[in-house]
């Protein structure tokens, strides 16, 4: 069955690709709205893992609503979460089943029971999070493990995630100052290739 698993190049989607590979046949799917091409970070994580890749664009809509309510609220998780059922409609119309790599303690973005059920009656689809039973700790034990990571500050290291695209909106629109109002320092990863015996 083709998956289409949303990507961001990161270590969380990286990993939930590797679990899926032995059973569907997976394309990790960047979702953007056009603002950057910093998906592009995301197809060259793609390709040093060997996966199939596509980018979709999203209705600038998406980002644009968003990132109001992110200015609204002051803080990204609500715009985030808009942007993240966005994608994976978007993945629904073209593929069997549709992943992310969204882990149990994640808060944003999060997909709901009700949420996956409703993408998967509406588009006769399956909805799989396969990190969804992991916490933080299992994932960076198995990344460690199966993963060749860099990791830093959010603007150092860009990758194919909404934050970036988010970000470069908010600046457009208001400026750093509402960028760093919104948007807390956190570190970012960026996945550059399979680690281990069969790298």
């Amino acid at each position: 069955m083709e998956c289409g698993l949303l990507f961001s190049g990161g270590k969380d989607s990286s990993l939930a690709a590797l679990l899926l590979e032995e059973f569907y046949d997976v394309t990790l799917v960047t979702a953007h709205v056009g603002v950057t091409d910093d998906w592009e970070h995301a197809r060259e994580a793609a390709e040093s893992l060997g996966f199939a890749f596509e980018a979709i664009e999203l209705d600038g809509d998406v980002a644009d609503e968003a990132v109001e309510v992110m200015r609204e609220d002051g803080f990204p998780r609500a715009g985030i979460q808009q942007v993240h059922e966005a994608a994976l409609e978007a993945v629904a119309a073209d593929y069997d089943v549709v992943a992310d790599g969204t882990r149990r303690d994640d808060r944003v973005p999060t997909v709901s029971r009700a949420v996956a059920q409703s993408l998967e009656d509406r588009h006769g689809v399956d909805y799989v999070a396969p990190l969804s039973g992991f916490g933080r700790g299992a994932v960076d034990r198995l990344v460690e493990e199966n993963l060749v990571v860099e990791s830093g500050p959010s603007e150092a290291i860009p990758k194919g995630d909404y934050e970036t695209e988010l970000r470069a909106r908010i600046r457009q629109r208001w400026g750093e100052s509402v960028v760093d109002e919104v948007f807390p320092d956190h570190e970012q990863t960026r996945v550059v290739g399979r680690a281990g015996p069969d790298a």
